[in-house]
């Protein structure tokens, strides 16, 4: 047993993130793709280090709970939990991440109010994946397209639709870099409504968590709407296997203060 060390494990849709920590601070991080095998991929990250305890949060956290008796807390709490060990001061936390979308707002540490949408994978990671995909980009050049005014509409936010709206926009001849911004423009129109409802002070940090976070046109667009700066963490995709670290540490009498 090694003490003074404890783990986080966040299983999303897509990816499952392994954060080890030490005195609050992060000492190893990996993030693997998730499969039909979670189970076993979670028992790899386990088996493979010491630690004293771990917690576990996300999409699959459940797995872990009834085949491991690992404790889970939620995802809310995850994300809370690391973004306030890493930024102080009330705040709007946005996560986007592979088939979900996360609206928090934490005001005095403490969480609020949140709202999360997991029932449809629409302007998730897995939107883009497939729209890239559909356009023939990498992900990678997919998010740092430049941003310029297009004359193109996206009208639909489903997955399915919105591929047979590209195919079509493309089988009349248009620009498809100008299709990726329309797309972009689409998810962010469908964010920012309910962002902003979550925003009651313009002295808020927005927090932008999660793999999209990564996308540059993505977070480009969102800055231009709400008039505000995004902060982006270092390492955006781990913040809830973070959190739940920190929660570990806590539950052990062990949380060291910064």
């Amino acid at each position: 047993m090694n003490n003074n060390i404890f783990a986080g494990i966040d299983i999303g849709s897509r990816t499952v993130k392994f954060v080890l920590i030490k005195k609050n601070e992060i000492i190893y991080q990996e993030i693997i793709d998730n499969s039909f095998n979670t189970v076993d991929i979670c028992k790899r990250f386990i088996g493979d280090f010491e630690f004293e305890s771990i917690i576990a949060t996300g999409y699959g956290r459940t797995l872990l709970e009834i085949n491991e008796n690992i404790s889970t807390i939620s995802e809310i709490k995850a994300f809370a939990t690391g973004v306030n060990k890493i930024i102080n001061g009330d705040k709007v936390i946005l996560d986007i991440g592979g088939q979900d979308t996360k609206f928090i707002k934490i005001k005095n540490g403490k969480v609020i109010k949140f709202e999360m949408n997991d029932r449809c994978a629409a302007g998730t990671g897995k939107f883009f994946e497939i729209m890239a995909k559909t356009l023939s980009f990498n992900i990678d050049d997919f998010s740092e397209i430049p941003l310029k005014n297009i004359n193109i509409n996206i009208s639909s936010m489903c997955a399915v639709f919105a591929e047979s709206e590209v195919t079509s926009l493309l089988a009349k001849g248009e620009n498809r870099t100008n299709i990726a911004i329309a797309l972009h423009k689409s998810v962010v129109k469908r964010i920012i409504g309910k962002l902003q409802n979550f925003i009651t002070d313009k002295n808020e940090h927005i927090i932008f968590c999660g793999g999209c976070a990564k996308n540059k046109l993505l977070v480009k667009l969102i800055e231009n709407e709400l008039g505000m700066s995004v902060v982006i963490p270092e390492y955006p995709q781990i913040i809830g296997a973070y959190g739940a670290a920190l929660v570990a540490a806590m539950n052990s009498g062990k949380n060291f203060k910064a």
